[in-house]
C-alpha cells in the first residue's frame, strides 16, 4: 500500500499531468506490455486454464459452481481491477461465516511464459496520482480475471468461520466459479449501514469489522488511517484537500487482514509458505515520534502505548493527519520470509503492525507474491504438496518483491515531490510555520520539515557553519525552490 495516497482531479490538467507523464519517462516506467505477453493475456482471457493437482489444468466447466453465493465487492468508485468479493452471514448457533473470493490470476498466467516473466519484472502495480501502471494487462486485470459484477469468474474461495466474539475458528480454501452481484463503493456502503437500510450480508460488515477491530486492539496491533490527499486547481493555483477514510474502509480492511492472518496460519501449519514480516520498531524511532507528537500538539500520555494512541487520532484534523504521515516511518523494514520444510520461529514469523503472523494473499491482480500465496494455501487446505512451479519460485520471491517495492517507493517519493512542488510553485520566498521531523545523523544542518499548512514535507538546510536543526521543534522556514518535475520543495530556516 502506498504510504501517501494522492489523486489529481480532472481540473488539475496542466502543468501537473504533463509533468507526471514526463516523470514516467524519466523513471523508465513501461507504457505497454510486450506483444508476446499481451497475446498470452488475450488468449488466456478467452480460455483460462485452471491449475489442478499433479500439475494438470482444467477448464472453468470443471470447477465447483459457487455462483449461488450473492457476493459483492467494495472498492473506490470507478475501480475495475477487483481482487476481492465477499458474502457475510450468521452461523446457526452463533458466530459468523465469511466467504471471501479472491481473483484467481494463476488461471490466466502460465508459469514460465512471457506474461509470467513480465509479471516478475513488474512485481507490483504502480500508482501515480493520475493513473495506474498495472501488473497485468487490462484484458485480465480489468477484464477476465477481475471479479466484475454479473460475470462468472474463477476464484480462490475462502470460507472463514468466526465465533460470536470475532475469533477465527475454522478455515478452508478451494477453487470455485463465482459471480459477484454488486459493485459497491465505500461512501455508499457507509451511507446504507448508517441509515440501517443495508441488507444483512452488508450490514454484517460493520458487526464483524468492529469485532475484529476489538481483537486488533487487544493484540496491540497498529492500524493507520492515513488520509488521502487530493490536489485541486483553483484559479491557476493548486490547493491540497484531505479525504479521511470512512469507518467502512476499516471494516473492509479487517476482512482482508483476517484472510491474510488465516493464510499465514495455514502455511505455518503445512511447513511451506511466504510471510509478510515486520520487525518491532526500535525504541529510538518511537521516542522520535513522541517529539513529533509534542510539537504538533498531539496529546500522548506516557502511559499510553503507540498502538492505543493511533486509535484516538482524527485524520480529518490537519495536525493529526500530519502525525499519521510521520507514523508510517515505523513500518520501515518490512520484508518477506520464505520457509519450506520447517516453519520459522515465532519471533521471525511476526508482522509487528499486525501483531500476528500475516501473509499477502488478497491482491493478486496488483501484487506478484499473492499469486503464490494462494497456491500454497490451496495446497495446505487440501493436504497436498504445493505445485512444483510455486516451490521453484519461492527462493527468489523475497528479493523480487523487495526490488519491486523499492521501485514503487521510488515512484511514490517522486510523485510526492512533484505534487508538492506543483502545490507551492507560486509561493517561493514565502515564510511558513513548520516542524522539524528528521535530521541527518552525519550532518545535523540538513533534515526534513513538515509544514503545518499546507501539509507538505520538504528538505531543509541551514548554512554549513550554522546551528543544528532542532528535531521535534516548531520553526519558521522560507521556501527556496519549488519547480514541478525539476526541483522538489526546499526550505531554509528564517
Amino acid at each position: 500500500m502506498p504510504r501517501r495516497h494522492m489523486h489529481v482531479t480532472d481540473a488539475a490538467e496542466a502543468p501537473l499531468r504533463a509533468a507526471l507523464r514526463e516523470l514516467r519517462g524519466q523513471l523508465e516506467i513501461p507504457e505497454h506490455f510486450p506483444l508476446t505477453a499481451q497475446a498470452e493475456a488475450e488468449s488466456a482471457a478467452r480460455a483460462p486454464r485452471i491449475p489442478a493437482p499433479g500439475g494438470n489444468v482444467v477448464t472453468e466447466h470443471s470447477l465447483e459452481d459457487a455462483t449461488d453465493l450473492p457476493l459483492f465487492t467494495i472498492d473506490p468508485p470507478g475501480s475495475l481491477d477487483l481482487d476481492q468479493a465477499m458474502f457475510l452471514s450468521r452461523r446457526r448457533g452463533g458466530g459468523f461465516r465469511v466467504h471471501y473470493a479472491i481473483a484467481d490470476i494463476a488461471s490466466f498466467v502460465t508459469p514460465g511464459g512471457a506474461l509470467d516473466a513480465e509479471a516478475h519484472h513488474r512485481v507490483t502495480t504502480l500508482y501515480f496520482p493520475d493513473e495506474r501502471v498495472p501488473l497485468h494487462p487490462h484484458a485480465l486485470s480489468e477484464g477476465a480475471a477481475s471479479l466484475l459484477p454479473d460475470q462468472d469468474r474463477p476464484a480462490v474461495l475462502w470460507e472463514l468461520d468466526l465465533d460470536a466474539h470475532g475469533a477465527l475458528t475454522a478455515t478452508s480454501v478451494r477453487r470455485a466459479l463465482v459471480r459477484s452481484r454488486a459493485r459497491l463503493h465505500y461512501a455508499g456502503v457507509q451511507h446504507v449501514i448508517d441509515d440501517r437500510t443495508a441488507e444483512e450480508p452488508l450490514a454484517l460488515l460493520r458487526d464483524i469489522g468492529l469485532l475484529r477491530e476489538e481483537r486488533e486492539t487487544a493484540r496491540g496491533a497498529i492500524s493507520l488511517n492515513v488520509p488521502e490527499q487530493e490536489i485541486v486547481e483553483h484559479d491557476g493555483r493548486y490547493t491540497l484537500e484531505y479525504r479521511a477514510p470512512l469507518p467502512a474502509d476499516g471494516w473492509n480492511a479487517q476482512i482482508s487482514l483476517l484472510t491474510g492472518m488465516a493464510a499465514a496460519d495455514l502455511m505455518l501449519t503445512s511447513g511451506t509458505g511466504i510471510l509478510r514480516t515486520l520487525p518491532t520498531a526500535p525504541d529510538g524511532s518511537v521516542a522520535r515520534l513522541r517529539l513529533t507528537a509534542r510539537a504538533l500538539g498531539v496529546d500522548w500520555p506516557h502511559h499510553t502505548s503507540y498502538a492505543a494512541l493511533i486509535r484516538t487520532l482524527d485524520p480529518r484534523r490537519a495536525t493529526h493527519a500530519a502525525f499519521l504521515q510521520e507514523c508510517t516511518t515505523l513500518l520501515r523494514g518490512a520484508g518477506y520470509t520464505v520457509f519450506d520444510g520447517t516453519a520459522p520461529a515465532a519471533a521471525h514469523a511476526l508482522h509487528a503492525a499486525v501483531a500476528a503472523p500475516y501473509a499477502h494473499t488478497t491482491a493478486p491482480l496488483r501484487r506478484l507474491v499473492d499469486r503464490y500465496t494462494s497456491e500454497l494455501c490451496l495446497a495446505a487446505s487440501a493436504g497436498t504438496d504445493p505445485p512444483d512451479w510455486v516451490r521453484a519460485a519461492l527462493p527468489a520471491l523475497p528479493q523480487e518483491m523487495q526490488t519491486g517495492t523499492h521501485r514503487a517507493n521510488q515512484v511514490e517519493r517522486a510523485c510526492v515531490d512533484l505534487v508538492e512542488a506543483a502545490l507551492l510553485r507560486d509561493r517561493v520566498g514565502e515564510i511558513f510555520e513548520a516542524l522539524v521531523v528528521e535530521i541527518q545523523e552525519q550532518n545535523p544542518t540538513q533534515g526534513t520539515v513538515h509544514l503545518y499548512e499546507p501539509a507538505v514535507i520538504g528538505h531543509i538546510e541551514t548554512t554549513p557553519d550554522g546551528p543544528g536543526l532542532p528535531l521535534g521543534h516548531r520553526i519558521r522556514v522560507r521556501l527556496t525552490t519549488a519547480e514541478p518535475g525539476r526541483e522538489p520543495v526546499r526550505f531554509t530556516p528564517v
